[in-house]
């Protein structure tokens, strides 16, 4: 499986749809990340003697696939950290769960509170120290055998947001043992995955709509179809 695949490209902006697995930026464990693989993809295919500027926009976590945006250029880089600051941007995720939520569509709100130890989220209801505010919405797109696929549109980017908040809900992601699923997938991955970003281009000034096919495994293969309700 290649760890990434290049969905759209121009001067400033490109956009792949990342694999499971694959760290968006380095870490402690030292394996490649995304940002350096997408930087010897660059320089390989313009063929450049000298650096390849990949400056990270955004992150997913290791084990969500799916939109990835990186800029090519520091203009981009800088400007698209503005339209993300400024939430002038429209992300949707989809997301698996086994438990049926409390309403078929809703808004969740909730203070997350980071634990670096850990590396986990906690959700809570009522305002915590040290907690930062996180909103979101759902709805259930239809279930498939076990499972409820559920669009997800959050509206801040907080660190694990779309694991911790639907796990306060009762509905922990399909694979999710970090966040209370009972077992977890067998290539390590959890069943989330970054579908679509809607922006204004930070440089041509216009839409851009970018969508990244769900993998190829046999669980999301049932649900295909239902990406035809976003």
């Amino acid at each position: 499986m290649k760890p990434f695949e290049v969905l759209y490209e121009d001067n400033h902006l490109i956009a792949v749809n990342k694999a499971a697995g694959v760290l968006v930026q380095g870490d402690k464990t030292g394996d490649e990340p995304l940002s350096e693989l997408v930087k010897k993809f660059l320089k390989d295919k313009y063929k450049k003697p000298g650096n390849v500027f990949c400056g990270v926009i955004h992150r997913l976590d290791r084990p969500v696939s799916g939109l990835v945006v990186l800029a090519k250029t520091s203009k981009g880089l800088e400007r698209m950290n503005g339209i993300f600051q400024d939430k002038k941007i429209k992300k949707t995720y989809v997301a698996l769960v086994k438990e049926k939520p409390p309403q078929d569509e809703a808004r969740l709100t909730h203070w997350l509170v980071k634990d670096h130890f850990k590396n986990t989220t906690k959700a809570y209801e009522n305002g915590k120290k040290g907690g930062k505010l996180a909103d979101l919405s759902y709805k259930i797109l239809g279930k498939v055998h076990k499972y409820y696929m559920l669009e997800v549109n959050p509206m801040s980017g907080r660190p694990h947001q779309i694991r911790a908040q639907l796990a306060k809900i009762g509905c922990p992601i399909k694979g999710d043992i970090k966040y209370g699923y009972p077992e977890k997938n067998k290539d390590g991955s959890i069943h989330l995955h970054a579908f679509q970003l809607e922006f204004e281009h930070p440089v041509k000034k216009e839409p851009v709509r970018l969508s990244a096919s769900l993998p190829k495994d046999q669980t999301w293969n049932d649900y295909k179809h239902l990406l035809d309700e976003i």
